[in-house]
């Protein structure tokens, strides 16, 4: 399914107008319980998340377990994904590894149909800024899609190499999992005006308001992809200012998440698969080396999980 690219400009446009409706969902891969990929549970899971107005999709990227896909595997995902959106919201594709790898994927999401690629940290090194500049620069003379930059891990740019990836063509904006928030700020203020950034922190919704101070109000939701009922309320009360709902939530239902999340390395993923389980979704396992959450564990979600829904008026 070969389309032919809107343009940075355009795809960046749909994007900052999705932001204000919805938030950024990221869906879970689907396996079989042989660690296969299921097509059929993905393309029913994933048709559910864009019936819940999410302002962007973003498959293959870390909570799809973007780092356990084959190319073939990857194709399928994106391809799914742009056939269930239907032009409705943005598909921006995660990609990743060194360049030259990255650059397989993107052109495998290019043919897919996917308006915009998430550069997700290269593999295993750290390395200069010239480095992650030169990063960005090989992926986009070899890709007409628009580029969202991600830093985490081993990523972290700098002022002045945030201006120099910004004045690449087609790079459109820049996605924080670090929550340093002096160096968002300064990152913010060396941008230009029409610049993307997101809030792309673990459980973003905890550090909304802080990432909003600075400029940055559009946020990922890893919870969107198990209980969107909990992440439009969070969303709506946020947007709304109606504080004492956000309170509420964090309270009650997103810092006990974390506190839970932060038991076992990969969580992050695990969890939300587990209570995308819970759900009725047929998503199935993590791959390695992620593992599912402990029995224990497995029922602290699902009390945690049916007490939040509880708050918004929604049901396990």
């Amino acid at each position: 399914m070969t389309t032919v690219s809107a343009g940075p400009v355009a795809v960046a446009q749909r994007l900052r107008a999705g932001m204000t409706v919805g938030v950024l969902s990221f869906p879970l891969t689907a396996f079989r319980d042989d660690g296969t990929l299921d097509p059929d549970g993905f393309r029913a899971y994933v048709a559910e998340r864009l019936a819940a107005a999410p302002g962007a999709v973003f498959p293959a990227c870390g909570t799809g377990e973007f780092f356990s896909l084959d190319e073939d595997e990857y194709r399928q995902v994106v391809t799914i994904t742009v056939e269930e959106a239907a032009g409705r919201v943005p598909v921006v594709a995660g990609t990743g590894y060194g360049w030259a790898q990255a650059v397989r994927f993107a052109r495998i999401a290019e043919d897919a149909g996917a308006d915009a690629l998430l550069v997700l940290p290269h593999y295993l090194v750290a390395a200069p800024q010239d480095g992650l500049v030169a990063q960005l620069e090989q992926i986009a003379a070899r890709t007409p899609l628009p580029l969202i930059a991600y830093q985490r891990g081993q990523v972290a740019f700098t002022a002045g190499s945030l201006r120099r990836i910004a004045a690449l063509p087609n790079v459109i904006g820049l996605k924080d999992g670090h929550s340093d928030l002096d160096r968002l700020q300064r990152l913010t203020l060396a941008a230009p005006e029409d610049f993307l950034f997101f809030n792309g922190a673990s459980t973003a919704e905890i550090q909304a308001r802080a990432y909003a101070t600075v400029g940055v109000p559009a946020y990922s939701s890893a919870v969107h992809a198990f209980a969107p009922e909990i992440a439009g309320a969070f969303f709506a009360a946020l947007r709304d200012g109606d504080h004492g709902t956000v309170d509420k939530l964090l309270r009650a239902f997103y810092v006990p998440l974390v506190e839970l999340r932060d038991r076992v390395p990969g969580y992050a993923v695990s969890l939300v698969k587990a209570a995308a389980r819970l759900r009725g979704h047929r998503v199935g396992p993590v791959r390695a080396p992620l593992t599912d959450p402990s029995p224990a564990d497995l029922a602290a979600l699902t009390a945690l999980l049916t007490a939040g829904l509880d708050l918004v008026g929604a049901s396990l």
